[in-house]
């Protein structure tokens, strides 16, 4: 009959006698030193069946179950009454060989129980998808920039006071005339503008660069070819550009003539 063995991967010696406590279902400080380092030495011996490599750590492990074994079957010293013989005898004489092991094992399922924790939460953590970060710098308050900040009142008083003196040396007063068009040279420009084209419309006799007071001489000139029936003017629809349109009726001499002393 062949023996198929499946062995569990340990973290250490500990871990191995963690489990094997744990499948007899025994508490730690009860465990039985023979008992566990029989089912020990027989994990050790499948590991060599299955050619696994066995660590140092397993066997002084090894070493300690079988040193404690055997101090469990020595017989145990006689018991003196004189003081002095007490106090010859080995220390160790009156100690539980197990309790070194038993304290090492609580502490190991104590911390192994808080990594099986912490494995749990970065579990549950992983599961957790966080959304990426956004820019919520355009949703920021903006601070109002203060124009005079890091500005002293020694630098307003010298900005002050050069103010003052480049006022001091405006001494020269300009007078600025606007050459004004007059009502008769502004016939002379619209009568020249339709012997050339006959029929034109007000907003092309307007140019972009002209004043207010220029468009005003404009349209009394147009008002006064009307009133001599040298032209004709009239709109399409209400709010449309005038169109004037050139009749041609009076010499040319006759409408530099008018009196006209605008």
């Amino acid at each position: 009959m062949t023996v198929l063995y499946k062995l569990d991967t340990f973290e250490g010696p500990l871990d191995l006698l963690l489990h094997l406590i744990d499948k007899s279902e025994i508490d730690i400080q009860d465990i039985s030193i023979s008992e566990i380092t029989d089912q020990y030495m027989e994990y050790l011996d499948a590991m060599k069946e299955l050619e696994l490599d066995v660590t140092s750590e397993f066997l002084v492990m090894a070493a300690t179950l079988l040193a404690i074994k055997s101090k469990q079957l020595l017989p145990k010293p006689p018991v003196f009454e004189d003081e002095f013989i007490d106090e010859w005898m080995d220390e160790d004489n009156g100690l539980d060989p197990r309790d070194e092991l038993i304290q090492k094992l609580i502490e190991y399922r104590k911390y192994k129980q808080i990594a099986a924790q912490l494995k749990e939460k970065e579990m549950n953590r992983s599961l957790v998808y966080m959304r990426e970060p956004d820019d919520l710098t355009p949703y920021m308050k903006e601070v109002p920039v203060n124009p005079v900040e890091g500005i002293h009142l020694s630098d307003l008083i010298a900005a002050f006071q050069k103010a003052l003196r480049r006022a001091a040396r405006r001494s020269i007063v300009a007078t600025v005339q606007r050459d004004e068009i007059s009502v008769k040279d502004r016939i002379r420009d619209i009568v020249e503008v339709l012997k050339q084209y006959e029929t034109v419309r007000f907003s092309r006799l307007i140019r972009e660069n002209m004043n207010k007071h220029e468009i005003v001489v404009t349209f009394l000139a147009i008002l006064e070819l009307m009133k001599m029936k040298h032209i004709r003017c009239f709109q399409h629809t209400l709010f449309e550009d005038i169109v004037i349109h050139w009749r041609g009726e009076m010499a040319e001499s006759g409408l530099l003539e008018a009196e006209i002393d605008y």
